[in-house]
């Protein structure tokens, strides 16, 4: 069939097999064009395999240190009348060129929420790997199955305490407008911790650790996202926040955990890029439709892949040969103003979001954010740029690609467990 892009909202009901293919290939050059990390992982286990952040680093790990990978995931498959999901395009195009390298590659689809996905992972680690060296958790989703209740458990997007009228954009119709939002309930904001704070995490890796498959001085992170003025107020300092400031309590029980087998667990703070999960929420279209006008003016800009080299880079090109507790972590990066980057807060947490937060590239979004009106959008704001992205996340405007052509939607993973 002939597949051409269904936008509806924040959401685009329509994926390209073979823009997947080509977009994750485009990953996987810059990765290849990159240093290789010298002391980099071997054996990686990817929690939120298919998209995004998970997906980068799913690349770095496998393309930047030839590290054998197992990804988690929950994906649909296409069929020969209907596209699959963009994730499971990513993920085969992502196995097939592992292979072709000669890397070992392989994927579980299904609730990662789940003891049953956790069971089966832990074995295909002992029959395959023996134990892994870093778990990356990249784990985004909005309702989980609680394993010990049954329960499901939502999220909400809302503030705390106050209601609040935000700033956004409509991406569609390419207008301002304004949303209210009334405060979380504590009952929404406890659901909101359960689904994406630390406590999967720390189940996976209590999990990992009682079944002997972590190596000795395995590390572990889970990616979140802190921002600035304009996006706290909705994100960092509302419900969302609260989730993910439980992964700053639970990561020091974990890194507690791990200190035992030599190892480290670590927050690591990465900038903002255009996802499905961001593009929902209010005020980030606009924000990272400027924050990217700004950026690219700076010659700063970063993709998913570009952050997680660098956050690889952190992690593993530190003085002493990769051990990435904070005490090894390679001080004294300086950005292009010549002043030195922390790249550890006083949280503990990794941060290489440090080109997003640079006092100038936050104060120029400052200054434009009253300066958008409608009717200079294009000139202010890099929405072209945005909206390209967008539609990049499901395969489409790649360069190489033939749109006008048939493409078979039923692609295969080959060697997939399937749990879904």
């Amino acid at each position: 069939m002939v597949i051409k892009p269904r936008v509806r909202g924040f959401i685009c009901v329509t994926t390209h097999p073979a823009g997947c293919d080509a977009a994750v290939k485009e990953q996987i050059d810059y990765i290849k064009a990159q240093p290789r990390l010298a002391h980099g992982p071997k054996k990686v286990l990817v929690i939120g395999a298919s998209t995004g952040y998970g997906l980068a680093a799913r690349i770095k790990a496998a393309f930047g240190s030839d590290a054998a990978t197992l990804g988690v995931f929950f994906e649909r498959p296409g069929s020969e009348s209907k596209p699959g999901t963009a994730g499971w395009y990513n993920s085969a195009a992502f196995e097939k060129y592992a292979h072709q390298a000669g890397l070992y590659a392989r994927s579980v689809n299904g609730d990662a929420f789940s003891d049953e996905v956790k069971a089966k992972v832990i074995e295909i680690i002992k029959a395959d790997l023996g134990q892994v060296d870093q778990v990356v958790y990249s784990l985004a989703s909005p309702r989980r199955r609680h394993p010990r209740t049954g329960e499901v458990i939502s999220s909400t997007l809302k503030p705390i305490g106050e209601p609040i009228t935000l700033r956004g954009l409509d991406t569609d119709k390419e207008v301002l407008t304004e949303t209210t939002l009334q405060p979380a309930t504590a009952e929404e904001i406890s659901g909101t911790v359960q689904v994406m704070g630390g406590e999967d995490w720390q189940m996976w890796i209590d999990a990992l650790l009682e079944a002997g498959v972590l190596a000795p001085g395995a590390t572990t992170t889970a990616f979140t996202y802190v921002g600035e003025e304009i996006t706290q107020a909705i994100y960092w300092n509302g419900s969302i926040g609260a989730a993910k400031k439980d992964l700053d309590t639970k990561v020091k029980d974990i890194r507690g955990k791990l200190q035992g087998i030599g190892g480290d667990a670590r927050v690591s703070v990465l900038k903002a890029v255009v996802t499905q999960a961001s593009s929902a929420i209010p005020t980030m279209p606009l924000y990272l439709s400027l924050l990217f006008k700004v950026m690219k003016s700076e010659g700063t800009h970063e993709g998913c892949i570009e952050q997680l080299d660098t956050l690889y880079d952190i992690l593993y090109n530190g003085p002493q040969g990769g051990a990435n507790a904070a005490d090894h972590i390679r001080r004294g990066l300086q950005d292009g103003k010549g002043r030195d980057v922390a790249l550890v807060d006083e949280e503990g947490r990794l941060r290489a979001d440090y080109k997003e937060m640079a006092p100038e590239v936050q104060g120029r979004v400052l200054e434009l954010w009253p300066q958008v009106t409608n009717e200079n959008l294009y000139e202010i704001s890099d929405l072209a740029g945005y909206k390209a992205d967008f539609l990049r996340l499901f395969g489409f405007g790649i360069d190489g690609v033939d749109y006008e052509a048939d493409v078979d939607p039923d692609v295969k993973i080959e060697n997939l467990v399937d749990l879904t």
